[in-house]
């Protein structure tokens, strides 16, 4: 816990309040009020990419027949996380997380337990150092089996487009054929989100700040993969279901499920 800054917002704090999660701090609350003041749809954003998730996961434990998760940048536990979703059609399914925050890490080890039939490990790891994922991964992934990639808000937090491009690369090269890339990161056309996020980023003073893409970007991180339908839509788009919001067509947010071959 000494290691936890409380001086200073953290994204994975301030994600947990929007989607109206219990662990965060007044620094993370004011930073996050501050965002919403500039752009009420964000919270809005935030509880449609968390049911994309639980959509995504849903689709890949069940139609696809994905046993192993790799999420980086999982965030803090809430509900339905993705080993309880993916263990909830597949009890056998093992899952890795991976995130910088040691908030999360605390949480992890408390809240991250697996269904006896899995497995579920957590890694305390920067979403660039792909090296030290994989290796960490390995211990509980078999990368000669297919693997369902989560980078789930994560990429905007690099701020360099082509280092996103190679962070990603390095762990879809590390991923056998029939594994899949699921994607949700925020886009550039809508003003508000993009002068909110400005705003935050510069006053906040986080240490992680965050960086829009156009929705060409977005789509190439899909490049080289077959898209499943309906391809890179806004999250409230993507096979949506009576389990989450309600439907928005107003949402700032791309997301896309891309398979391996």
């Amino acid at each position: 816990m000494a290691k936890i800054d409380t001086s200073v917002p953290h994204s994975a704090r301030i994600w947990n309040y929007w989607v109206g999660g219990k662990d965060h701090y007044e620094v993370d609350r004011a930073a996050a009020d501050q965002v919403k003041r500039v752009f009420p749809g964000i919270v809005d954003d935030a509880r449609h990419s968390r049911a994309f998730l639980a959509r995504a996961v849903r689709h890949l434990a069940g139609e696809a027949g994905i046993r192993q998760f790799l999420d980086v940048g999982t965030g803090l536990p809430t509900a339905d996380n993705t080993h309880e979703i993916a263990q909830r059609v597949a009890p056998e399914s093992r899952i890795v997380y991976v995130d910088n925050d040691p908030l999360v890490l605390v949480h992890a080890q408390a809240l991250l337990t697996s269904r006896p039939e899995g497995a579920c490990d957590y890694i305390e790891a920067d979403v660039r150092a792909s090296d030290q994922i994989l290796a960490g991964a390995a211990k509980t992934l078999d990368f000669d089996r297919p693997v369902g990639l989560m980078m789930l808000g994560i990429l905007g937090n690099i701020p360099d487009y082509d280092d996103a491009l190679a962070a990603l690369g390095r762990l879809l090269d590390a991923l056998p054929r029939g594994s899949y890339l699921v994607v949700n990161d925020g886009t550039t056309t809508h003003a508000q989100r993009n002068e909110a996020v400005r705003q935050y980023n510069e006053d906040s003073g986080s240490p992680h700040p965050y960086t829009n893409r156009s929705p060409e970007q977005i789509a190439a991180y899909f490049d080289g993969l077959t898209l499943v339908e309906p391809g890179v839509v806004p999250t409230s788009q993507w096979r949506p279901d009576d389990q989450g919001p309600e439907h928005s067509t107003d949402v700032a947010v791309l997301c896309g499920v891309g398979r391996k071959d």
